[in-house]
């Protein structure tokens, strides 16, 4: 009982360690940018806004007002369910396939919101329609992957849902590679080249608060599923001795995971990496235990994500696609980790 309580108080002092260090991140955030903005400014919006007293000039108070709320508050929120999506949902592809190097998108589910948005470009104008066709064709993917990998019912139904992911993958690649090749070049190509950078630009605060419900939602359903991806690292057969329904864990997180990243691909488009360096670096730290792993990996992947698009936003004279940068961040970290992941894994 002792040694539970032990436990459980560890447990939440990294949580309560990581929030606080999100929330210094966001806060930071909220200050840079190509119109910096400095602490005593800060403070002084902040008593205008919270007690109506003018420090500065209203004119200074109505531009930096329209700076935080209008365009870095968005970004920094999405930046952060974003990151979180991500990284939970490489957490627990990980956890439930048993192995270190899936990702995300491993079911398709990033190769279909992608052709669905190529296509929504296409078609319409309307971004709604885009979004809409993105996050259905997620599924669409998923649900593909899904079929192939029930014609192995078997002790090795695993390896044919992976084989499945990666036919559905190459699939919906090959269809997105058809839409590029049919759309305008001088119009749509280029929008459907960008939006496949991934970026936080068109953040709309409206829209984040809508999609940040089910988010959340699939955000805390893994985290809550951490115990039971523990005992699906022992196999299947050891598991069900254990009186867990493998089948209907593995539907749940499957669902939950393909919503989360689904909806990260609709709201900024293709970012990779997060979802499989994040769980690595939190393993490598705290060890191979799911039920602190999931909700360590939510919350650094936000402040992964955040001090990217800080990074995207400052580095150049000119936004660079927040995808290309966390590619080239991701790669070299991966490679560093690379050497330990067994003994962290294990």
């Amino acid at each position: 009982m002792l040694h539970f309580l032990f436990d459980r108080t560890k447990e939440n002092r990294y949580l309560a360690v990581g929030t606080v260090l999100l929330a210094a991140i966001a806060a930071l955030s909220l200050l840079l940018g190509q119109y910096p903005i400095d602490f005593h400014t800060f403070m002084a919006y902040l008593n205008y806004k919270i007690y109506g007293i003018a420090d500065i000039e209203i004119d200074t108070l109505a531009l930096i007002d329209n700076i935080i709320l209008e365009i870095r508050l968005p970004r920094i929120l999405l930046a952060i369910l974003v990151g979180a999506a991500l990284a939970t949902s490489g957490a627990v592809f990980q956890a439930m396939f048993v192995n270190p190097l899936v990702s995300p998108g491993i079911l398709g589910v990033l190769a279909g919101a992608s052709f669905g948005a190529a296509c929504g470009m296409l078609i319409s104008e309307q971004w709604f329609i885009v979004q809409a066709l993105a996050f259905s064709f997620g599924f669409v993917a998923v649900g593909f992957a899904v079929l192939i990998g029930s014609a192995g019912a078997n002790s090795r139904s695993t390896v044919m849902l992976v084989l499945g992911g990666v036919i559905s993958g190459s699939l919906f690649t090959s269809l997105l590679s058809v839409v590029k090749y049919v759309a305008d070049p001088y119009s749509v190509l280029p929008a459907i080249t960008y939006w496949l950078m991934g970026s936080l630009s068109i953040a709309q605060l409206d829209e984040i608060l809508l999609v940040s419900i089910p988010i959340l939602f699939s955000i805390l359903g893994m985290s809550f599923m951490g115990k039971y991806f523990d005992l699906l690292s022992l196999g299947d057969e050891e598991a069900k001795s254990l009186g867990i329904n493998v089948k209907l864990i593995r539907i749940v997180a499957i669902i939950l995971a393909t919503l989360a990243s689904s909806l990260s691909v609709v709201m900024a488009g293709i970012i990779g990496w997060v979802g499989l360096i994040i769980p690595h670096i939190i393993r490598m730290a705290i060890g191979p235990s799911n039920r602190l792993l999931v909700p360590l990996s939510a919350i650094f992947g936000g402040a992964f994500l955040l001090l990217a698009d800080a990074v995207s936003r400052l580095a150049l004279s000119v936004e660079i696609p927040i995808g290309i940068l966390t590619s080239l961040i991701g790669i070299p970290i991966f490679i560093m980790v690379l050497k330990n992941a067994r003994e962290a894994w294990n």
